[in-house]
């Protein structure tokens, strides 16, 4: 009789920086790493389609409570256009459904990426996880089915052409979220009027981070767990951009209880960073109407360690 042993699951809080592997989802990502820090709970902050690769940070334990703030941040990447082709999914993994010899010239390339600077409007793909009624685009895309989708403004700081022959670009593009580099390459080909798409995509940075600060899969699984755990971030590397309050020992206590304190000096707005007086991350307040700071989103324990983005 075979004897089934159940995973031991530990609590550990941080930001682990990964270079993401082609080939498995940022979910599949995500679980690879939750297994190897044994961790109880883990998220992602932002998807990489199966194909892409690069900066896909990842949340453990407490860190997750502020995930969402890399949602919104933005995000540079370096993509690789075919030029004279389409594909129905605007990437490497889909059909190629037109073929076109003409030559594109770096010229004709720097101009039509000159005119997707700035904001523009894009419509998202069907081949994408955005929902319509219950159900992702993507499943509707395979069973055949078009469903219309509303343009969304987008805004592209940043769009520079790294290399190219006749029939390839790489380029570097800087974005908002939300951005689609697939839409993008192919509206590119449609200016062009030779048709684009996708072969090859890769995040290189996100919300400040870069790739050059992240692991990928085979050093993990190289080291030790606690090897792995001295590589994590503390929390409020997520929160790093807001403004840092530090609070006395007794402010610090109510506010862990739920309850807004007053603090002399802040006339911050918006997201605020807190500290106690030891400079142990307690979470993050806002200003109320009457000037108090407000718990929003604390930390479970004080547990944490020591370090921490505040400047001393």
């Amino acid at each position: 009789m075979s004897v089934q042993f159940k995973r031991i699951k530990r609590p550990v809080d941080g930001v682990l920086l990964l270079d993401k592997p082609a080939g498995i989802s940022s979910n599949q990502a995500l679980q690879q790493v939750k297994r190897l820090y044994q961790a109880e709970k883990a998220g992602h902050t932002g998807s990489l389609d199966p194909f892409a690769t690069g900066l896909l940070p990842i949340c453990l334990g407490e860190a997750t409570k502020f995930s969402h703030f890399l949602l919104e941040a933005d995000k540079t990447y370096h993509a690789t256009l075919r030029l004279g082709a389409v594909s129905n999914t605007g990437d490497t993994e889909g059909e190629i459904t037109e073929v076109s010899a003409a030559p594109v010239s770096r010229i004709a390339l720097e101009e039509a990426l000159a005119r997707f600077r700035g904001e523009i409007t894009q419509v998202p793909p069907m081949y994408s996880a955005l929902k319509h009624q219950g159900k992702a685009l993507y499943e509707y895309a395979r069973a055949g089915v078009e469903i219309e989708r509303a343009p969304r403004r987008v805004t592209i700081h940043d769009i520079r052409l790294l290399q190219s022959d006749t029939h390839s670009a790489e380029i570097s593009v800087a974005c908002s979220k939300g951005t689609y580099i697939r839409t993008l390459a192919e509206d590119i080909g449609k200016f062009l009027g030779c048709g684009a798409y996708l072969t090859a995509l890769r995040r290189i940075e996100t919300g400040g981070f870069t790739l050059q600060q992240a692991s990928d899969m085979p050093r993990l699984e190289a080291m030790t767990l606690q090897q792995r755990d001295a590589i994590l971030l503390p929390a409020d590397t997520l929160v790093a951009t807001f403004p840092a309050v530090s609070l006395d020992a007794e402010s610090a206590f109510y506010l862990r209880q739920g309850q807004p304190v007053w603090v002399s000096g802040c006339s911050d707005l918006g997201w605020l960073r807190l500290y106690d007086a030891q400079q142990t991350f307690i979470g993050l307040g806002e200003r109320d109407d009457q000037g108090r700071i407000a718990p929003r989103r604390l930390l479970k324990t004080a547990t944490e360690p020591a370090r921490s983005t505040k400047s001393e």
